[in-house]
């Protein structure tokens, strides 16, 4: 049943992915891309709150969670080896003060193992970290005055370490290898007098790859407050870190056919090395995130979070618009979930998690001197399918990014999440010799 699942689930994730950007916000217009969300849909269906972690679900923000006790039910030595894989599909109403527009994507979001062994646990995995695909027109008296296109984004593969220091208490560290592409293009429309356009256009293209290294630090921690209810506390810590850029600039003569294809006439490079810019270091910043919550365990739990990053810090010479800075980001998180009855035999639907959530974020991003933030609200559900309690997830996320002041877009989004969440049995025990 569960190896159907998978097949079903990376049939669909690859049929909706084929063909589209991770994106198709305009924001990924500025600096590297608009951010991917580290973490997973259950993650998300509580509005992003990460603090949680328990023995069936793998914890992609806090690489302290890898370690900890086993899974209750098993007592014969055996370990519970934990699985995730997920992706998303979005649709987007594009709104200015004069027009909008529709778009929409389709993403793999992650896939990641977490392997427990004793007081120690390993995790691993690949996922998106900034993702860029837009294209965007700004208007003249006669007509088009530039056309912006752009592709790519930044992927994270991914190793960490957790150990467990006492009962309820772990430590972990997180590290990850960054590396990708942005290609974008612009084209500046030139017209004759009777304001009919011109034989020939220009076009500047660039192309950046991209590497470098980062590391994450988790803790968390867990306790019994009374005989029912249990705190939960976490924190991480990313460190500032540079990821180098090696660049490319041409540019070429283009002419357009009616149906607004361009054709290539004649193409010409710059050199970047004698400005300086062959290869640049992009500064990407530090963050912090702490949060608490109190629960049932196995039945229901609440809980807050804050991240704070240093965005302002945020600098690439190549990167640099005029219209846009950077500021320090945060964002605010509060979530949970509710299990009816979590070993209930005979009924299904009890057995089910129900997650919600909202979320506040100020991006770091300003344009135009307006700040570009994001709101959102989150349900989800965990569906059990297999054994040992491995869970189908889906959930929905409602929201909106940016603001229609100063000319700019606001966005209104509606994420579709999907995810498997999948265990399975290793390292058990000989009952005979």
């Amino acid at each position: 049943m569960i190896k159907k699942l998978v097949l079903i689930f990376i049939a669909v994730i690859a049929i909706k992915s084929y063909g589209q950007e991770g994106t198709a916000s305009p924001y990924s217009f500025y600096g590297i891309g608009s951010l991917k969300f580290k973490g997973t849909v259950e993650n998300r269906s509580m509005g992003g709150l990460s603090i949680y972690s328990d023995s069936i679900h793998v914890n992609l923000r806090n690489p302290a969670s890898y370690a900890g006790n086993n899974f209750e039910g098993l007592n014969d030595g055996s370990s519970l080896v934990k699985y995730t894989v997920g992706g998303t599909y979005s649709s987007i109403n594009l709104k200015s003060e004069s027009s909008s527009d529709n778009a929409s994507s389709a993403t793999f979001d992650y896939l990641a193992m977490n392997i427990p062994m004793g007081k120690f646990g390993v995790g691993f995995g690949l996922m998106p970290y900034t993702s860029v695909g837009y294209k965007l027109e700004s208007l003249n008296d006669n007509g088009i005055s530039h056309r912006f296109r752009g592709e790519g984004g930044v992927n994270k593969v991914f190793m960490g370490l957790g150990y467990q220091i006492m009962k309820g208490l772990n430590v972990g560290l997180d590290v990850h290898y960054n590396f990708g592409n942005i290609q974008n293009s612009t084209v500046a429309f030139n017209y004759d007098d009777d304001g009919v356009p011109t034989q020939y256009q220009s076009r500047e293209n660039n192309r950046s790859d991209l590497s470098g290294l980062n590391v994450n630090l988790g803790v968390n921690y867990k306790t019994m407050i009374t005989e029912k209810l249990e705190f939960v506390s976490a924190l991480t810590y990313t460190p500032q870190s540079d990821l180098v850029s090696k660049n490319e600039r041409s540019y070429s003569t283009i002419t357009l056919s009616s149906t607004g294809q361009e054709f290539v006439v004649d193409t010409i490079d710059e050199d970047l090395e004698e400005q300086g810019l062959l290869e640049t270091d992009l500064v990407m910043p530090s963050k912090l995130s702490f949060g608490a919550g109190i629960g049932q365990p196995l039945k229901w739990f609440v809980g807050i979070e804050t991240l704070f990053m240093s965005t302002s810090n945020f600098s690439n010479e190549l990167y640099r618009t005029g219209a846009s800075t950077y500021e320090d980001s945060q964002s605010y998180t509060i979530g949970g979930f509710y299990i009816p009855q979590y070993n209930s035999f005979n009924n299904y639907f009890k057995r089910i998690t129900y997650r919600a959530g909202m979320h506040f974020e100020n991006t770091g991003l300003q344009i135009e001197d307006e700040s570009i933030n994001e709101f959102g609200i989150s349900f989800g559900v965990g569906l059990p399918v297999g054994t040992f309690f491995s869970n189908a997830n889906m959930g929905v996320e409602l929201g909106k990014r940016g603001t229609t002041n100063s000319n700019l877009i606001q966005e209104n989004f509606i994420n579709f999440q999907l995810s498997l969440s999948l265990n399975d049995r290793w390292f058990q025990k000989r009952k005979y010799d």
